[in-house]
């Protein structure tokens, strides 16, 4: 079997890679919830708050910064924008009527996003963007941070039987 390493990531992307982190997080957190029977209402909230508080500012981050250094109609832009929508409308869709089923899906879509995003996006970024580019993207990231004001402090992922 062959040996899967860690991708290094240059200096100008990183604060979008540990952007990613978060987000890998957040999956496993939906994961654990899931398994251990935690409240549809909890997880719906904690849903909107990761997607107010992250999700939401880090997609701003990867449409308005990140897609204008593609050419115009790459395919990498058009999976970036629909899979963004496709979480957006889940995510929209659990806020309207929370599912379990839609919860499960949601947390697989995210990580398969992400995971896309580090082995494909972002590799081709940093393989065809100049160093004055990744320089621009850098500034353009910094002035525009994904700062979360408000933590979310019920670690229901850490707590089993959390059945209303």
């Amino acid at each position: 079997m062959e040996e899967i390493k860690p991708l290094k990531r240059s200096l100008q992307l990183q604060p979008l890679s540990r952007e990613h982190h978060d987000g890998l997080l957040f999956v496993w957190k939906i994961r654990q919830g899931l398994n251990n029977k935690t409240d549809s209402y909890k997880l719906r909230q904690f849903v909107g708050w990761f997607w107010e508080n992250h999700m939401r500012p880090h997609f701003f981050q990867e449409e308005k910064i990140l897609m204008p250094y593609l050419p115009d109609l790459h395919p990498l832009a058009g999976k970036l924008k629909s899979d963004h929508n496709e979480i957006r409308e889940l995510v929209i869709s659990i806020d309207r009527e929370v599912d379990r089923y839609d919860l499960k899906d949601l947390a697989n879509l995210v990580e398969a996003h992400i995971r896309w995003e580090e082995r494909e996006f972002f590799q081709f970024l940093e393989s065809t963007l100049s160093l004055k580019d990744l320089e621009d993207v850098s500034e353009q990231i910094n002035n525009h941070p994904v700062i979360c004001e408000v933590d979310w402090t019920d670690e229901f992922w850490v707590q089993a039987g959390n059945v209303k």
